[in-house]
């Protein structure tokens, strides 16, 4: 089995879910979420674009409702034994498979959690879905309860996000190793996505960011493409990814000389970056992380040139984001913890003079502070 954890791990991460079900009243709950699937099982898996549910009973008991090509999807990654198929035909709906399996729980009439922030239960199955269920049994939103399990590494995830680390620092060695004017910025991408497979790791759970001139200061993936000028700006967010487990990066590289203005947004990222790292440890808050990239970022006078967010949690993720629950913005309640992730970053666009300007890199909260993953410096990186 291609199991990824010890199995007994798995199986107090589930026992964990089940003190939290317990303590809501719950007889048990509908997994739609892809993330928290591997997290409790192994099972991995891009068939949730389809519809498929996880249900597990308080009593420990848990089963699987989903496609025939992901049987032994299921079968060969997870820890996952009562696999049940429902079948492609027309006029099919799986709903009366998964009320059959809920049956074999002796659901009926109890009192169920369900995951309805999950890109596979999407608004069309969930209004097929509801008249059944709620006639069926009595249900709860516990969207957020697997993603706030999650949120606390445990020392073998930790490993998975160092190694993930390591694979980010290759993919920048690598940007820079091929970075140079008149270079065409599809082999940056290919450098940087091949140094990750090269030492074992995954497909990222959105696209790497990669713009060049004008497109440098997009914080999302665009299609063009083009050869760097002598003078440019290249702008990569990007993660290591390794069983899913995400570090992230992000790095404006200067083509040519900087000018004044990028020296200036440069020196106000780095002072926001550190002080945010300072600002990282058990007991303070996400919001007050971004407050504190605020202050230094309005102080240099770039307040229009800075995001509203500058960073949030990683961990095991899915397509379409590797961003994960809780995000740094202001007035976000979540306390900090030991053995959270987070990527921090700084991002300032000047849009008059068409100028770009990013860092980020990814920490481990500790007992008393917060540790970067990073080998590379926080230097401004002229090619």
């Amino acid at each position: 089995m291609a199991l990824h954890f010890e199995r007994s791990e798995y199986q107090d991460r589930r026992q964990q879910l089940i003190e939290l079900l317990k303590q809501k009243e719950l007889d048990g709950i509908l997994i739609f979420r892809q993330e928290s699937m591997y997290y409790l099982t192994g099972y991995d898996t891009f068939g949730y674009c389809f519809f498929q549910c996880l249900y597990l009973s308080c009593d420990g008991s848990y089963a699987l409702l989903t496609r025939a090509p992901d049987r032994l999807q299921a079968q060969i990654t997870s820890t996952i034994e009562d696999i049940r198929v429902w079948v492609d035909q027309a006029g099919h709906n799986p709903v009366n498979d998964l009320v059959k399996m809920l049956d074999d729980f002796g659901c009926r009439g109890k009192k169920l959690g369900v995951e309805l922030h999950a890109y596979g239960l999407t608004a069309h199955l969930w209004n097929s879905l509801r008249p059944t269920l709620s006639d069926y049994c009595t249900l709860e939103d516990v969207s957020d309860l697997v993603n706030q399990q999650r949120v606390i590494k445990s020392p073998a995830e930790i490993e998975y996000v160092e190694r993930a680390a390591q694979l980010a620092d290759d993919a920048l060695d690598e940007a820079i190793r091929v970075t140079a004017p008149g270079v065409f910025d599809g082999e940056i991408l290919a450098a940087m996505h091949g140094a990750i497979y090269r030492g074992g790791g995954d497909d990222p759970a959105n696209e790497f960011i990669l713009g060049s001139g004008e497109n440098a200061m997009l914080c999302r993936y665009q299609s063009a493409r083009r050869h760097l000028s002598e003078q440019d700006q290249l702008t990569l967010e990007f993660a290591g990814v390794y069983h899913h487990y995400h570090a992230a990066m992000m790095r404006t590289v200067v083509i040519g000389e900087p000018n004044a203005q990028q020296v200036a947004m440069h020196r106000a990222c780095v002072e926001a970056q550190e002080a945010c790292e300072s600002v990282i440890e058990p007991g303070a808050t996400v919001g007050e992380v971004f407050d504190t990239h605020a202050e230094v970022m309005d102080a240099h006078g770039f307040k229009n040139m800075r995001m509203n967010a500058c960073g949030y949690s990683l961990g095991t993720t899915y397509a379409p984001t590797w961003m994960d629950w809780p995000m740094f913005y202001t007035g976000n309640p979540v306390v900090i913890e030991a053995n959270m992730v987070y990527f921090v970053h700084m991002i300032l666009f000047d849009s008059d003079q068409s100028l770009a300007m990013t860092l980020g890199e990814t920490v481990r909260v500790t007992e008393n502070g917060c540790q970067k993953l990073s080998r590379h410096s926080l230097d401004m990186i002229i090619v």
